[in-house]
């Protein structure tokens, strides 16, 4: 065997954006999970858990080992690789625990590849990931997770990844201790709007994309409404009005469902509103006596980071 091997940290990431369902997201420096990749001497994916979570190991029901697979189609030699898993964003989260195995695993390859793909055909390999994931195809997640910042999904088919601009953001994140299957969430969504929501909609993800290349502050929290997906998905969050609420009164410029839930984000301009914030969430699911996780973090402009 090849003795190469790499080792990356792969970043959490926030989808949708509160407006922009499947068409925007962010990747943010923590949590993420650690891998290490090596050539293997056997053609095919050989996948090594290194946490307590018990993910399949068949690389066809793993969301990284169907990403790698997908990798392999497009090259002409028969190679393997041995992918070491140590996921630190629990599955289910809403923060991109999917994307982030599925992302980090063909980023890293490609690096022993000597860079032969660019980063879009990486993006579409890990979008198989996804797929096992959540049954769909979405990139919202994959794509900052690659790229980096925030990334505007234009189209998936054919496949459009626009990377954006944005001002200095402080995030707050909080993770109750639940599980919603991103696939349970997609499931309770309706499939028909009024036109006079969708125009509402439409309005709020161009004004968002403005506020942030412009770097309108309040634009942006004017910005951050849904009123298609939000309205539905927030029954499955214990508190999550409260925490909106409070928030914003603490001073964030707002934010939402981080994914499919049952994270919640919160967007501020300074680090002190941040930790106001944080300290908001806490108390609201102290009340509710629901464990909790909470971070912290910014804008991760890099994406994928390699450590070794």
């Amino acid at each position: 065997m090849n003795d190469q091997h790499i080792t990356i940290h792969a970043p959490a990431t926030v989808a949708n954006m509160v407006c922009g369902f499947d068409v925007l997201g962010f990747a943010v420096h923590e949590p993420y999970d650690v891998m290490d990749i090596r050539f293997s001497d056997r053609p095919g994916i050989t996948i090594i858990n290194k946490d307590d979570y018990c993910l399949p190991t068949d690389p066809e029901k793993n969301v990284a080992g169907a990403a790698l697979l997908a990798m392999l189609e497009e090259i002409k030699e028969p190679l393997g690789f041995e992918l070491g898993i140590c996921k630190q964003i629990k599955p289910g989260s809403g923060v991109g625990s999917s994307a982030a195995s599925a992302a980090g695993a063909v980023v890293a390859a490609n690096r022993l590849l000597n860079d032969r793909f660019p980063k879009q055909d990486l993006v579409r390999f890990a979008m198989n990931g996804e797929k096992v994931a959540s049954g769909v195809k979405h990139a919202d997640n994959i794509a900052p997770c690659i790229y980096g910042g925030v990334t505007l999904i234009r189209s998936i088919h054919p496949l459009d990844i626009v990377p954006l601009q944005a001002p200095p953001l402080y995030v707050t994140i909080v993770h109750p201790q639940i599980e919603v299957r991103t696939a349970d969430a997609r499931g309770i969504l309706k499939q028909q709007v009024q036109l006079k929501d969708a125009i509402r909609q439409w309005g709020n993800i161009a004004g968002l994309v403005a506020g942030l290349l412009k770097s309108d502050y309040d634009l942006i929290g004017r910005s951050l409404e849904d009123v298609l997906i939000e309205p539905v998905r927030s029954i499955l969050i214990p508190g999550f009005d409260t925490i909106k609420q409070e928030s914003k009164e603490a001073g964030a410029l707002g934010g939402g469902i981080s994914g499919s839930g049952p994270s919640i984000f919160m967007l501020s301009k300074d680090e002190t509103t941040a930790r106001t914030v944080e300290q908001q969430m806490q108390q609201t699911y102290q009340r509710l006596g629901l464990d909790h996780h909470t971070y912290v973090t910014t804008i991760n402009n890099e994406g994928v980071k390699f450590t070794s």
